[in-house]
């Protein structure tokens, strides 16, 4: 089950980023990211409500709790850069380097859980991921010097709060329901999200944001929490060096849609890099 639901929170991360990319053309990123996160937020706990899980909240212990709220911040400073980097760069570049957040994972899941099992095929994977993300973000010619120096720092960024996320959440989210945990973590995120907004003075850019657009941001916002309620139900019962490099395959559907959808080509080298990346990962599942 942990690696079926694996499975769907990548095909819901890959939707999540075209979407998102669709609805941040005009709109402001920070301001996407607040609103997206009201509609996660709503997702989780509706999803709580419907399993029956929010008696337990009572029960949470306070280990579990501020780990799952260190993950909730780790997760919105990875979207705040994320989705910036999103407004700048090109989809097949920017997601590329978000998902090099797996290498780092798989290493600290190793390190810190124990995670040895089959440890030369991980290592290998893990060496063919980062082979692959290097070819996937060369730089081309046709690249303007000054957008690369602004996406590239924030999708760094993003990747490695990204790998905190995982690392913290799978200690938080021991013996609390997944549902529940998502749904707290979230809590954290939309407080983070929109101090942001109020801070940086872009609230009264909300009352023109094109209805379409809107419209891509909530249904980004639906995509990311039915990725995350898979991905945190896999990362609670499977293993925390698996379940993420599965969660990044959806890097294929993020470039197959950036394909048809933003006519964003990729080049032989960056071909190369995406085999590489999706052949580490299926080695890595294969042989859990």
């Amino acid at each position: 089950m942990w690696i079926t639901m694996s499975i769907l929170s990548a095909v819901f991360a890959g939707l999540t980023s075209i979407l998102a990319k669709s609805g941040i053309k005009k709109t402001d990123s920070d301001v996407a990211t607040a609103i997206r996160t009201v509609v996660v937020l709503i997702f989780s706990w509706l999803m709580v409500f419907i399993k029956g899980s929010a008696a337990t909240v009572v029960d949470i212990d306070n280990k579990s709790l501020i780990f799952l709220i260190l993950s909730g911040l780790a997760t919105g400073a990875s979207w705040i850069c994320y989705f910036k980097a999103l407004s700048v760069g090109n989809v097949n570049k920017v997601v590329p380097v978000d998902k090099s957040s797996t290498v780092l994972t798989v290493i600290l899941a190793i390190i810190l859980f124990g995670e040895t099992k089959n440890l030369a095929v991980k290592l290998i994977g893990t060496a063919l991921l980062a082979v692959g993300i290097f070819l996937m973000v060369e730089k081309k010619d046709s690249e303007n010097k000054e957008e690369r120096s602004i996406w590239l720092p924030y999708a760094i960024g993003a990747a490695v709060f990204a790998a905190l996320t995982s690392i913290l959440a799978k200690v938080g989210i021991s013996g609390v329901e997944s549902n529940l945990g998502t749904a707290i973590r979230t809590g954290v995120v939309l407080i983070m999200a929109w101090l942001i907004v109020f801070i940086k003075g872009k609230q009264k850019t909300i009352k023109t944001i094109d209805k379409k657009e809107l419209g891509f941001i909530a249904l980004s916002g639906l995509a990311t929490g039915g990725s995350w309620l898979c991905y945190y139900y896999a990362i609670q019962n499977g293993i925390v060096s698996v379940v993420v490099p599965i969660d990044k395959l959806s890097i294929l559907i993020s470039i197959a849609f950036s394909y048809f959808v933003f006519k964003e080509k990729l080049s032989k080298k960056a071909a190369i890099g995406l085999t590489l990346m999706v052949v580490g990962t299926l080695a890595m599942a294969v042989f859990a």
